[in-house]
């Protein structure tokens, strides 16, 4: 085929591409739907031109559009690995975390769901064999749900709904892939009735052969690419190859899944590399690959449409029925995951609330497209597929995507806007003139001091005030009457304001590189939860959101299982000092907000709201100043590398503003500033190391400054950091439980914890010890204790507390007045030797 012929095409297919954008934005339909009727209509006129005997001025290109090389290999190795590996890449992997139920219940069961049931219905109506019928219901059961997706951002709906149909986009092509190649070797077998549970039992080595491709592959990708930090265009390129490269190993070298090693590197490489490239290298990456999978989605949808005319050219009058069968028993399959399985999800809080009108959304948001066309197309193309077999899934695969994108596709926004998810609920819509209200009244403010700055004509400046006066009334009068807002829905509508403004500031903080892309992700992370918990459970969800984001979690606790048990520190040390830098870091973004109180907040709902939210923040503070000074307390030292560490990025950011500046004066030439930045990035670089963090050493030094260790000798306080071992427990975790046997004593190195026995309560704090008494007296322990804040504690079994109190007098003095303050008598305090 001529090269120009085809470069023509594809340039011209660009410009099509260029168009549709804009054209659906116009008609308010998908971009996909556009996509889909051009290529479609493209295709079809090519058929006619070269059947015509109208002209045959055209015949060269109807034929080299016709004769473009688009195979099943192409989409597959080609495209799909580049929209694969952008969506993960653009994630919030961390809150991905949060709702693994329903995304794995969407992507992965609901797929299942509708291989199985489109199968055995197809199996039931028709001649086909259950093998081809499988095959069938594994290619049409993979969902494209951009569409409702960038509807739903469009329309406000809460972030954490898309965030679900984000993941199940992410990994139900993942899941439908490794069933369609599962089902497609029984058939090219010649086996026409396989056993579903040995079928299905094959899917899990898949899927796990796939992630350790993907994750080995990302991880080596991460370590070269952080060997060039200097050459952003060499990371860039690796970044491009990684999964490309991890599809071929996984398909051809180990027999998994392609598409789950492209999925595993992405996560892999979205949660590394924050850590291991500069931050403004992994923006540019990201933009890269932003404008690599637009390009390749459109292209994938446009080529694959040019097919439909030629995949339909056999269509007989009983396919239809057959059609029909598949779109029934898709829609009802996913129906039943929607409005059945994720209901009961919700009741046993596995997943968020999804209302009604939502899941209707989605339901009918469930578009096919380029990916089961691609599918469709490689069974056709496969010699060893029997004929008839590759022209009912060819037809039943386009028949079913047609539908759903001109059927669903163009009225899915009627739908949406009939359930009413287009309209603001009450509670915004009398915000909305408040804030217009607000708005008016600054800006009539900021036009006064302008007309007087630049001397304008004042008949012309009062004509033009009376107009806009007019309208200020108006918006004064309507905010008035929007009265009804209750105050606990101002105080939700406020704190969702703070968290939006708090995230709005991370991310300068991040442009400005005053915190780490690896922070950026977990403080961001944190700053949406607590948007989502104030939109959903307005004062209390925001509470719990903040508590959260300064509690130790699960892997926090297995890490300091793996420390105090096993002796393995590396993981509790990073967590330690990704904890110390994530306050850090929080506390810089606290103590900006206050500002934003006191002004928008303040003028929009009133100074009621704003001194709430004023002590709601001052909590937030207060609990982060509480937990770094815990940290501080246990890591002498560490927590003032950070801040050193702070204070030279800002230096160099200042310094870089100024060089900048400097160059835009024309004090100098771009060879100089060319040769400053380059130094400038080298002492960036040296300044994004994080120190050291040693457990073991910063515990002896904690050791040393307990009041009751002070008169131990060096080697009998080195004996005794060799012999505590360390324990940390949440706000609420119980440490000791009543009449459980005694055999350790607790010293509370930071935190405190709270002591209850008999109706009576007390409070242990830094530098205090517990469960003595109870070794002490030969009785068993009378109190629970659970811990008040994030608490770290030191444990010494009861033998060395008995040789250590022996040693040391002022822990003996600590014990007997610890007795005497609790009403226990001296005399019954026994130690190793029979006496106190």
């Amino acid at each position: 085929m001529d090269i120009i012929l085809v470069t023509t095409i594809i340039a011209s297919l660009f410009v099509v591409i260029g168009l549709a954008e804009p054209l659906a934005a116009r008609l308010r339909l998908p971009f996909s739907v556009i996509l889909a009727v051009v290529g479609i209509l493209i295709g079809a006129s090519a058929i006619f031109l070269l059947r015509t005997d109208l002209t045959d001025a055209l015949n060269p290109m109807a034929a080299a559009i016709l004769g473009l090389p688009i195979r099943s290999n192409v989409f597959l190795y080609v495209f799909l690995p580049t929209l694969l590996f952008q969506a993960t890449l653009g994630m919030n992997l961390r809150r991905m975390v949060d709702d693994w139920v329903p995304i794995l219940v969407l992507a992965v069961v609901a797929v299942v769901v509708a291989t199985v049931s489109i199968g055995y219905a197809l199996f039931w109506f028709s001649a086909i064999p259950l093998a081809a019928c499988l095959l069938i219901g594994a290619i049409v059961s993979t969902t494209d749900p951009s569409a409702v997706v960038s509807i739903f951002r469009s329309i406000s709906a809460p972030r954490r709904l898309a965030r679900i149909i984000e993941g199940e986009s992410l990994l139900n092509d993942a899941a439908a892939i490794a069933l369609f190649g599962l089902f497609m070797g029984y058939v090219m077998l010649g086996i026409p009735d396989p056993e579903l549970g040995s079928a299905l039992a094959q899917f899990p080595m898949l899927i796990a052969g796939g992630a350790l491709v993907g994750w080995l592959g990302a991880r080596v990708a991460v370590w070269v690419m952080a060997l060039f930090a200097r050459h952003e265009l060499a990371q860039q390129s690796i970044s491009v190859a990684l999964p490309y490269l991890a599809y071929i190993v996984a398909e051809q070298s180990v027999g998994a899944s392609g598409v789950i090693a492209v999925v595993a590197a992405g996560l892999t490489l979205n949660l590394t590399a924050p850590g291991r490239l500069p931050p403004q290298a992994l923006t540019n990456l990201r933009e890269l690959w932003d404008v690599l999978a637009h390009w390749a989605g459109a292209l994938i949808f446009i080529l694959a449409a040019l097919l439909i005319p030629r995949l339909l050219e056999e269509v007989r009058l009983e396919d239809f029925f057959l059609i029909a069968v598949v779109v029934i028993a898709a829609i009802l399959s996913r129906a039943v995951i929607l409005f059945g399985l994720l209901p009961l999800l919700t009741a046993a809080k596995l997943s968020p609330m999804v209302e009604r009108p939502y899941r209707v959304a989605i339901l009918w948001g469930g578009l096919r497209g380029a990916v089961t066309l691609a599918l469709a197309l490689a069974v056709t193309e496969s010699v060893r597929v029997p004929d008839d077999i590759q022209r009912i899934v060819g037809i039943l695969a386009t028949g079913f995507t047609l539908f759903t994108l001109l059927a669903q596709g163009t009225t899915l926004r009627w739908i949406i806007g009939r359930l009413g998810l287009d309209q603001l609920s009450p509670i915004d819509h009398a915000l909305s003139r408040q804030v217009i209200a607000v708005a008016l009244q600054t800006v009539r403010e900021d036009v006064a001091q302008t007309t007087e700055n630049y001397d304008l004509n004042r008949d012309i400046v009062r004509s033009e005030a009376k107009r806009f006066g007019e309208r200020l009334e108006t918006a004064v009068k309507t905010a008035e009457e929007a009265t009804d807002i209750l105050d606990r829905d101002r105080i939700a509508l406020g704190l969702i304001a703070l968290a939006g403004h708090e995230r709005d500031t991370i991310l300068a903080r991040v442009r400005e590189r005053t915190i780490s892309a690896r922070m950026a992700d977990l403080v961001l992370s944190d700053a949406d939860r607590l948007i989502e918990g104030a939109r959903t459970q307005g004062r209390s969800g925001y509470q719990r959101a903040a508590r959260r984001s300064v509690a130790y979690g699960r892997t926090f606790r297995a890490a300091a299982v793996l420390h105090g048990r096993y002796g393995v520190s590396g993981p509790l040390a990073r967590m330690t000092a990704d904890r110390f830098e994530m306050l850090l870091s929080q506390r810089l973004i606290l103590r900006d907000l206050g500002t934003f109180i006191d002004g928008r907040i303040r003028r929009i709902h009133g100074r009621r709201v704003a001194e709430l939210l004023h002590d709601l923040l001052a909590r937030r503070i207060e609990g982060i100043e509480t937990a770094l000074e815990g940290l501080r307390l246990q890591y002498p030292g560490y927590a003032e590398e950070l801040e050193r560490r702070f204070i030279r990025r800002t230096a160099l950011r200042l310094e870089e503003r100024e060089y900048t500046l400097m160059r835009e004066d024309g004090l100098f030439g771009a060879e100089v500033y060319t040769a400053l930045m380059q130094e400038l990035t080298t002492r960036r670089m040296a300044a994004e190391g994080r120190p050291g963090l040693d457990l073991a050493v910063r515990r002896g030094a904690l050791i040393e400054q307990f009041p009751l260790f002070t008169d131990l000798e060096d080697a009998a306080l080195k004996r005794l950091s060799r012999s505590l071992k360390t324990r940390y427990v949440d706000i609420g975790d119980v440490v000791l439980h009543k009449d459980s046997p005694a055999s350790s004593v607790f010293f509370i190195a930071s935190g405190a914890v709270e002591l209850e026995s008999a109706g009576q309560t007390w409070r242990l704090g830094r530098g205090e010890m517990f469960g003595q008494m109870a070794i002490l007296t030969n009785r068993v322990r009378r109190v629970d204790v659970r811990a008040i804040a994030p608490t770290t504690l030191l444990v010494l079994d009861e033998d060395r507390f008995r040789r250590l109190l022996e040693r040391s007098a002022a822990l003996r003095d600590a014990v007997w007045a610890s007795a005497e303050k609790r009403g226990i008598d001296p005399v019954d305090l026994v130690a190793g030797d029979g006496k106190i």
